[in-house]
């Protein structure tokens, strides 16, 4: 009763901050005051009923044996109710409804394939990083995490399907607006669905741990393989340069901050696994850096898995936004020496905050991927208007690959991909200069005396 009862109630907070933020205009904070009410509710319930609140969450948990299929049947029923007398409550409030269906422009396959990426990116983070062997139970950023893949896909995805990613959310608004036509609810249920598989397929390959433990189930035992470090790779790059895409051709007044909660999101989720650097400049910054477990030749295997993620990533894109894309170029009134300087500084600013919160002998246990992310709030508003804020070459080879279909100029993003290594070394140098105890021995470290 007790569990019921907290999935309830957040899921009732969840559509009821929903429908007024809606129906009273929330405009630009709209996403935000949502993922709030998701994170501050994941805090307060977490202990009490896991804190699902979402139907495709309870069944991606269920697929990936983190709960009994009793409960997961349970607790989407409760969530089901709360959520269509959330709908009804909001409509009584505000003497007012919205109906649910896909956004002019764009067709029923579009909404669903947004509906389909961020219902999978909010349920693989919640699995990775609040059901894994490896983080349950034994972190508190597990709300942050959860709640700011809805910044992510609201602003992303938000233009395109309205941004659901939840079965409760679609049914409550189809409840309360039923007297404009009851129908698209289950096409988005069903959409929501395919998602919550995917993202459980999905951690089945990047913690292969969870499924073949040694016998006292100590997963720090030993290392993740290449494969699922390479997969980890792909999926939090591909989602971070998804975000830019739709948020830059979707008008986003809150780009740069949607794209920050995309890529702290995923570095919360896979850190652990892959060390969560999606980004060839951050790799190169950590092989220069020196001292670590990674050799060249990982290091190129991840620069080409990132890469190619992007390319993939900024192709889908496009094919959600009927085949807009967009240059990657300096912006009106700007040269390309100011595109190098705001490319090569900011760039910088990312790959040492990851060498001195993550590469460090005692790194951030807690805030390691708001630190990560922030960096990109920080250069996407202070030199969007420039360069575009690109500092990534997997997000500069995305837009230009992408770009080519509409006649843009491919050897744009080489240009901005050595602006950004040239970033990512820079931060190396720098790191070695300020940290010299991360490159001394010290006694402990020495081996024993014969």
């Amino acid at each position: 009763m007790a569990e019921c009862t907290a999935e309830f109630v957040g899921t009732f907070m969840l559509v009821y901050t929903i429908g007024c933020n809606v129906l009273t205009g929330g405009g630009v904070w709209a996403g935000t005051s949502i993922a709030c009410v998701l994170m501050v509710c994941i805090y307060a319930l977490g202990g009490v009923s896991g804190a699902h609140f979402n139907p495709a969450v309870s069944v991606a948990l269920g697929l990936s044996g983190k709960r009994e299929w009793k409960d997961v049947g349970i607790y989407c029923g409760v969530q089901m109710v709360a959520g269509a007398l959330a709908g009804l409550a909001y409509a009584a409030t505000l003497w007012s409804a919205f109906n649910l269906e896909p956004t002019a422009g764009f067709k029923w396959w579009q909404a669903g394939l947004a509906e389909i990426l961020y219902t999978c990116m909010l349920c693989f983070v919640i699995l990775n990083v609040a059901a894994s062997n490896k983080h349950s139970g034994k972190n508190q950023f597990y709300g942050l995490a959860i709640g700011f893949v809805i910044v992510a896909g609201a602003h992303g995805a938000g233009h395109i399907s309205g941004g659901c990613f939840n079965p409760a959310v679609a049914f409550g608004i189809d409840v309360s607006s039923a007297g404009m036509g009851l129908f698209w609810c289950l096409p988005y249920i069903i959409f929501e669905l395919v998602g919550a598989c995917l993202a459980a397929g999905l951690f089945r390959v990047v913690r292969p741990h969870d499924y073949n433990t040694n016998k006292d189930n100590r997963v720090d035992d030993f290392p993740y393989p290449l494969s699922a470090k390479l997969a980890a790779e792909f999926i939090g790059t591909y989602f971070l340069v998804l975000t830019v895409g739709l948020n830059v051709i979707g008008g986003s007044p809150a780009a740069a901050w949607s794209i920050a909660a995309s890529l702290m999101c995923m570095v919360f989720a896979l850190g652990s696994v892959s060390g969560a650097h999606f980004n060839p400049a951050v790799t190169f910054a950590i092989v220069l850096r020196g001292r670590q477990k990674f050799s060249p030749q990982d290091a190129g295997m991840y620069m080409g898995v990132q890469i190619l993620a992007g390319i993939i990533a900024a192709f889908t894109y496009t094919l959600m936004e009927n085949g807009e894309t967009f240059a990657l170029a300096p912006g009106k009134g700007y040269g390309w020496a100011q595109v190098a300087v705001a490319e090569v500084a900011f760039t910088f600013l990312l790959a040492f905050v990851v060498l001195s919160v993550a590469t460090v002998r005692n790194p951030l246990s807690e805030y390691f991927g708001l630190a990560i992310g922030s960096c990109v709030t920080a250069g996407g508003f202070a030199i969007g208007g420039i360069s575009g804020g690109s500092l990534n070459p997997a997000v500069s080879f995305g837009i230009s690959s992408a770009h080519i279909l509409n006649g843009g100029h491919f050897w744009h993003c080489l240009a901005y991909s050595v602006f950004e290594l040239i970033g990512g070394a820079l931060a190396a140098g720098v790191f070695v200069g300020t940290r010299p105890s991360e490159y001394s021995v010290s006694k402990s470290a020495l081996p024993p005396s014969p």
